[in-house]
């Protein structure tokens, strides 16, 4: 890939001492080369040399969990279209990215997710029932399930960053182990001012943190180009002294390759690593979204080649470990472990809204209690 340059002008209000007249020639800076990851193209055809060696029941279970997490976010969207759900950010199209990013992960590990992360949330050992129940607005879904070293994520744009670091910094000073944290946030979120200086942080403090930013081209409608001046963002580590690499997001071997790659070094002492996975976010930004609005049809199209799950089909069908009927055989499987929890989450779902009173003052002000027994009145529960 070829070096990228920035231009720099003369300080203004400094002449030049060699010409009155003539311009100063704008400084050139060598921005260097970032490395470009992939291991699994369009085709299903693998890179030997860069291919991770996953054992076949382990490509199989990889496959699986892409599936599962399709499903996952077809039937989130269809509830929300039926009234069922709440507005949530669909993850279509980004499975390998999801999968990829906490794969090499342990149990003592940490992850700091954004909004848009059900299938690592998944892998990680989240139940679908309660990624249903938080999506729908129940307080329940958002603390992580024991044992499981997760944060709630956060709808703030980039304000898991820090306390990602911040995590990391803690495992460093306390010498948990060798204990990492992966964090990962969107092309729009890397523009937030928090998520350099967290950057920044880590890199001064050598704390053990993965960043994972998922280019998918659009920060709701805003074009990448039309937000950075860099397009290649990996290329923003390297100024923090943070090591980078830019994966294929939608080839998960590539993104295997580079996460455990990532997770090494920080294992190890080195410090924190960026991943820029690019990618494409297949649908909406969110269900209040249209994205027909802002991006064109032939884009769309153009990007539906490049899906995760068909490029790995493709290549476990040519290892001879996947044919049509074991395809239907898993997509129908996971598609019926996602119905039965929505089945757990409508027996789970059960509003409470009295609770709005409880969880603000410890004794509740006489106005407000007031206030509470008329809502329960009209609610006909009092």
């Amino acid at each position: 890939m070829p070096s990228q340059t920035i231009q720099t002008s003369a300080v203004r209000g400094t002449p030049d001492p060699t010409s009155s007249s003539r311009a100063v020639p704008p400084a050139r800076i060598d921005l260097g080369e970032i490395d470009d990851l992939r291991v699994l193209d369009e085709n299903g055809e693998v890179n030997e040399a860069l291919d991770p060696g996953l054992p076949d029941d382990e490509l199989l279970r990889v496959y699986r969990a892409m599936v599962l997490t399709r499903k996952f976010d077809i039937r989130m969207l269809n509830m929300q279209r039926q009234g069922e759900m709440g507005t949530f950010a669909p993850g279509f199209g980004q499975e390998a990215t999801q999968i990829g990013q906490v794969y090499p992960l342990a149990q003592r590990d940490w992850y700091s997710p954004s909004y848009r992360s059900f299938g690592a949330q998944i892998w990680r050992g989240w139940p679908m029932d309660q990624l249903f129940l938080l999506w729908d607005g129940f307080f329940e879904g958002f603390a992580p399930p024991p044992d499981v070293n997760d944060l709630p994520f956060s709808i703030v744009i980039g304000s898991h960053v820090p306390l990602a670091v911040g995590i990391a910094m803690g495992i460093r000073k306390k010498g948990v182990e060798d204990a990492v944290v992966v964090c990962n946030f969107g092309d729009g979120a890397s523009s937030q001012g928090i998520v350099s200086e967290s950057m920044n942080f880590a890199a001064v403090f050598k704390a053990p943190c993965v960043f994972v930013v998922e280019n998918n081209g659009w920060a709701i409608s805003t074009k990448l180009e039309q937000q950075s001046g860099v397009t290649e963002l990996a290329r923003r580590g390297p100024a923090f002294g943070v090591p980078s690499v830019r994966v294929d997001g939608n080839d998960i071997l590539g993104m295997i390759a580079a996460s455990t790659r990532a997770v090494e070094h920080a294992r190890a002492g080195h410090g924190p690593y960026l991943i820029e996975a690019v990618t494409y976010r297949m649908g909406v930004h969110t269900t209040a979204d249209d994205p027909k609005v802002y991006r064109s049809d032939d884009e769309v199209r153009a990007w539906e080649g490049k899906c995760p799950i068909r490029r790995m089909e493709r290549h476990l069908t040519e290892r001879g470990l996947l044919d049509a009927e074991t395809i239907e055989t898993i997509g129908t499987a996971c598609e019926q472990e996602v119905l039965a929890a929505r089945e757990s989450f409508r027996k789970r779902a059960i509003a409470r809204p009295e609770e709005i009173f409880d969880f603000v003052y410890e004794e509740l002000p006489p106005e407000l209690a007031a206030q509470r027994d008329e809502y329960l009145r009209r609610l006909g529960r009092a």
